[in-house]
């Protein structure tokens, strides 16, 4: 049955119904077919019945008064065609392989009754017709325009399925701005209600959650500032160096954020252009700010390539998943390949405890942070259309990065 309807596109509802009122329809006709079949054939038992008293009663007249009686058949409609065989030619044509001596033929949507007894030969036409059955026809008509009707009233009803589908697209890709609400009293105006209810509570949560961030990394950036003020006051150099750079780093990671919220809440348009895999992967290095990136990164350029980035937004994934791998690495060193057209993260760690698209959750259970990591790096990748694909093997984490 489900191969039946995928054969012939019955997947959606509109085709569903479609099926059901043609099929009402089929069987509309067939039952109106038959009814009408019946009601002409009884119609026409009854004109048999009557020509056979007219030729009973004509036969009698005959052996009475020796003569065909034609103001009877005038009042019975039927017309005298031949007497006594003179016509041969629609004699031989209407008694055709048939010796009967009561025959009924119909010859080009004539009626006509041979008559060919020891007394006499007869011709006649019978010129009434099989009633047409008016109200069977009334009956039909109406019941196709009633089940018209209904099928009009049924597809104007579910019709606002296809707006709300609409809208359902938009809300998925982003777009909060929409509404569906709707005045009607039936089922799909309660979905429909209740869809447009959950999007406005949906938009008021994240307009809170925007305006709570932005007001925390405002209020941020107000002590950054008086911090790094005061750091230029200290004298000996290498603290101010690295009060400089704890300050900066502050400085990135509210940059960050406010990025990471950009890209969670699908409000960022990425701006993709051509850099190359190595310039974005020295990015991604300095964002570490480590005091020696060879401590603790060991990298292999056995083929640099050309990728369509947003520079900042893929060199945050690839930190994410550097500074990730590091962190979790028993040597606390990780390995970086660049090799036809996809890099690869490496470290010496125990295999994940969990299937890696469960890690891609937002807030999932993590040792340290807030389990967001993989999810950022998740939402940037599904914007460049690339994949990160996990391998453990002899101890060896391993994460590549590759296009789709």
């Amino acid at each position: 049955m489900k191969y039946l309807f995928d054969k012939f596109k019955l997947t959606s509802l509109k085709s569903k119904i479609r099926l059901v009122f043609l099929v009402a329809f089929m069987l509309l006709v067939l039952l109106f077919g038959v009814l009408w079949s019946s009601a002409t054939s009884h119609s026409l038992s009854e004109i048999e019945m009557q020509e056979r008293a007219n030729i009973h009663y004509l036969y009698l007249y005959y052996l009475k008064y020796g003569k065909i009686d034609r103001d009877y058949l005038e009042s019975q409609n039927i017309r005298i065609v031949d007497i006594g065989g003179k016509n041969l030619h629609l004699m031989n044509e209407l008694s055709k392989n048939n010796n009967k001596k009561f025959y009924i033929v119909n010859v080009k949507f004539h009626r006509y009754i041979l008559i060919n007894n020891d007394r006499f030969k007869l011709i006649l036409e019978n010129l009434n017709k099989p009633k047409f059955p008016f109200e069977l026809a009334i009956a039909f008509v109406g019941a196709i325009l009633l089940l018209l009707v209904l099928y009009i009233w049924v597809i104007r009803s579910i019709s606002p399925l296809s707006n709300l589908k609409k809208q359902i697209i938009r809300f998925s890709e982003g777009d909060l701005n929409i509404s569906c609400k709707s005045d009607k009293k039936d089922e799909i105006a309660e979905v429909a209600n209740a869809f447009d209810l959950a999007v406005d509570t949906i938009r008021n949560l994240l307009q809170s959650r925007q305006l709570l961030l932005r007001a925390i990394m405002h209020e941020l950036k107000t002590p950054i500032a008086k911090g790094r003020l005061l750091s230029e006051m200290i004298k000996e150099p290498r603290k101010k160096e690295r009060f400089h750079a704890i300050f900066e780093r502050l400085n990135l990671l509210i940059d960050e954020f406010a990025k990471v919220e950009k890209i969670t809440s699908k409000n960022f348009q990425a701006d993709l252009r051509s850099y190359k895999m190595s310039d974005i992967l020295e990015a991604s290095i300095d964002m570490l700010m480590l005091d020696d990136p060879n401590r603790n990164i060991h990298i292999v350029k056995r083929e640099d390539f050309i990728v369509e980035a947003d520079f900042e937004l893929l060199s945050l994934a690839l930190k994410n998943l550097i500074d990730n791998g590091i962190k979790y690495s028993k040597n606390h060193y990780v390995d970086i390949l660049l090799n036809d057209n996809s890099i690869t993260i490496s470290n010496s760690a125990d295999a994940l405890k969990e299937p890696i698209d469960k890690l891609f959750e937002p807030f999932h259970q993590s040792r340290n942070g807030l389990g967001l990591g993989l999810y950022i790096v998740k939402s940037i990748l599904d914007i460049h259309n690339m994949e990160l694909r996990y391998n453990h093997h002899n101890g060896i984490n391993s994460f590549e990065i590759v296009s789709k």
